[in-house]
């Protein structure tokens, strides 16, 4: 059984990807969380990561590291990694790459804090062109394949990739069109989504820097985390 390695599960939405996709597909896995400490993360994930950064699946002998390259690693033996369809399968890995190298705004003035309630200070140019481009690709890829996922009827890894998104809008109310807005709260549904939340509000621990990254964009107005 593969062990899938992870960070805190209120802030690592990188994370989130490989361990939401093994759960919705059902493929079994050790989980290991190992929690966020500024300043001396990288020391600790490199005793078994290689790149010092979370996810990362070992599997025997075999150590994939990167969120992107561990769903490749599954695809190889798991069906239902991608879609069935040539198209819908090529529309759903571009719509991963994109998350995966893009929205960086997003990333920044919006980072993956579940267990919180935040009102961002503004909506910049630059925040609303990533809202925007989310919304797009969302919506053609439901009114193209037909829902109520992303490349079709079954959940997919292009629905694992945006997951984190999915929880970025529900701690921040971010403009967003009623179709995207409804998309998203369908992800949030997930069983497995549920499990990642529960877990996330669960942890009494907090990393300085993410929780400094939010004050700077926004104002906390409900936490819901356990008690540090």
């Amino acid at each position: 059984m593969p062990t899938l390695y992870i960070a805190n599960k209120n802030y690592s939405s990188w994370s989130l990807r490989p361990w939401v996709l093994l759960r919705e597909l059902g493929i079994p896995f050790e989980e290991k969380l190992v929690k966020f400490d500024t300043g001396s993360s990288w020391q600790t994930f490199r005793t078994f990561s290689p790149s010092g950064k979370v996810p990362c699946l070992v599997d025997g002998a075999i150590t994939v590291w990167d969120s992107l390259a561990i769903t490749e690693y599954l695809a190889e033996a798991h069906p239902g990694v991608w879609p069935a369809g040539k198209a819908a399968r090529a529309w759903a890995r571009c719509a991963a790459a994109e998350m995966h190298s893009g929205f960086s705004v997003l990333r920044t003035q919006c980072t993956m804090n579940c267990g919180i309630r935040v009102r961002l200070h503004r909506i910049d140019d630059a925040l609303a062109r990533d809202l925007a481009r989310i919304g797009e690709l969302w919506n053609e890829g439901l009114q193209r394949f037909g829902g109520p996922f992303l490349a079709g009827s079954a959940f997919s890894a292009a629905d694992a990739f945006f997951a984190p998104v999915a929880f970025r809008i529900q701690t921040y109310s971010p403009p967003i069109d009623a179709t995207a807005l409804a998309y998203a709260q369908r992800l949030l549904a997930l069983p497995s989504m549920q499990d990642w939340y529960r877990g996330a509000l669960a942890e009494t621990w907090r990393d300085t820097g993410h929780e400094a990254e939010v004050a700077h964009w926004g104002t906390v107005t409900q936490d819901l985390r356990a008690a540090a």
